[in-house]
């Protein structure tokens, strides 16, 4: 294996930065998902569309990829016998660690979570009480262990024949993004996931893909426009700013990841583009790639991409070698699914292996995010995010989209 470059750890955060007023974040959504403006960028070349426009610019043979993630209603709110406001924000389930074996837990489960006011919970056991279908149900927390950075694990229980994924139905909110800067409404149960999602796990939505619609899928594949699915679900540290001075210093979040075997095939047999709706399919895509180079060179834990794994692993490996390995390997173990992690950071000095375009919104600014965006079209995003300013796109989760082609 080979070095990281230092000049892609030296990459300075303050250089992937733009002024973003207050006024231009989207607190809310539109009232139609497809309505919103669709910035068009290929070759340098920038213009202004609507979204339900995708119909014309997408091609027959073309292939589309979502991230089927669900959000989970992942903020609970308990009150102590003292008064004291607890808030318990799910990260990811410890006992069972299976998204789906945890979520049909029917009288306790273990997650690492995030604590509010922890200081004012020492000790012993917190709860609340809700409604479900007409039935009180209790609903009760204990704190287990706190891990070093602060993640707390916690054991739910509760008393009533219900999931646990019906319990969180029942009392949790949906996390809508911090910088909205407001509580969740009704509203966002519903606009706060993508009309595709299947798969719960994800604390933050995968919000390029908000603006689909069924006509607009509908109308797609009439067209010949392929799609698939994947399952990345969305960690909460993707709303962790940058604090490093440098990229370098700054620790990515791991994220869990399914993929189905006819995947795997598809791109093994890629005969025309793939677009990755959002960057969390773009860093499931590219770290498929870099699983099947790791097979290649004989990795064991060939089924999780670390950080800056990326930028050291052998690369004269093809996208059709690198996902027969896997499709090797699938067939062997005689399963349909591939799971999987990865830590992934594209950096700009980054080249895109799978995607040949993306679908996203408008980041924050001196972002990860950004950062990705930055590795697709090089210092075109500057264009790009000025051309958005000055022409009334909405940015962030609730805002409007992009399309941009990668330069190869």
């Amino acid at each position: 294996m080979g070095t990281v470059p230092e000049e892609l750890k030296n990459i300075r955060i303050e250089d992937y930065s733009y002024e973003l007023p207050e006024e231009r974040i989207a607190k809310f959504p539109l009232a139609d998902r497809e309505s919103s403006k669709l910035l068009l960028y290929e070759g340098g070349r920038i213009e202004e569309r609507s979204f339900h426009d995708v119909r014309r610019i997408l091609k027959a043979g073309q292939t589309l990829i979502f991230n089927n993630t669900k959000v989970i209603y992942a903020r609970l709110f308990f009150q102590k016998a003292t008064g004291a406001h607890i808030e318990v924000f799910c990260l990811e389930p410890f006992v069972p660690a299976d998204y789906a074996m945890n979520f049909a837990s029917c009288s306790s489960c273990d997650w690492s979570c995030m604590v509010g006011n922890l200081k004012k919970w020492k000790e012993g056991t917190i709860s609340c009480v809700f409604d479900y279908q007409g039935k009180p149900v209790t609903l009760q927390a204990t704190k287990l262990e706190v891990k070093t950075g602060g993640e707390v694990i916690v054991r739910f229980s509760w008393d009533a024949a219900l999931s646990f994924s019906e319990v969180l139905e029942g009392c949790g909110r949906i996390p809508i993004p911090p910088y909205l800067n407001r509580e969740s409404e009704e509203s966002d149960k519903i606009r706060y996931q993508t009309i595709y999602s299947k798969k719960e796990g994800s604390v933050a939505a995968p919000t390029a893909g908000l603006h689909f619609t069924e006509a607009i899928l509908k109308d797609l594949a009439l067209q010949g426009v392929h799609t698939e699915e994947l399952t990345l679900h969305v960690g909460a540290g993707t709303f962790r700013p940058v604090k490093a001075e440098t990229i370098g210093g700054h620790d990515m979040h791991t994220e869990h990841i399914v993929v189905a075997r006819k995947l795997v095939t598809a791109l093994r047999d890629k005969s025309a583009e793939v677009i990755a709706v959002g960057t969390t399919s773009v860093r499931t895509l590219e770290s498929l790639y870099w699983m099947g180079v790791k097979l290649l060179e004989g990795y064991e834990d060939f089924n999780s991409v670390s950080q800056w794994e990326c930028y050291s692993l052998p690369s004269h490996y093809t996208l059709k070698q690198a996902m027969s390995a896997l499709a090797d390997w699938l067939e062997h173990a005689e399963t349909e699914w591939l799971k999987a992690s990865t830590t992934i950071i594209i950096l700009p000095g980054y080249r895109y292996r799978v995607v040949d375009a993306l679908f996203t919104n408008f980041h924050q600014p001196q972002s990860t995010l950004l950062l990705l965006v930055a590795a697709a079209i090089g210092e075109d995003w500057k264009n790009v995010y000025a051309y958005a300013m000055a022409h009334g796109f909405r940015f962030l989760s609730y805002g409007d989209s992009s399309l941009l082609w990668i330069k190869k």
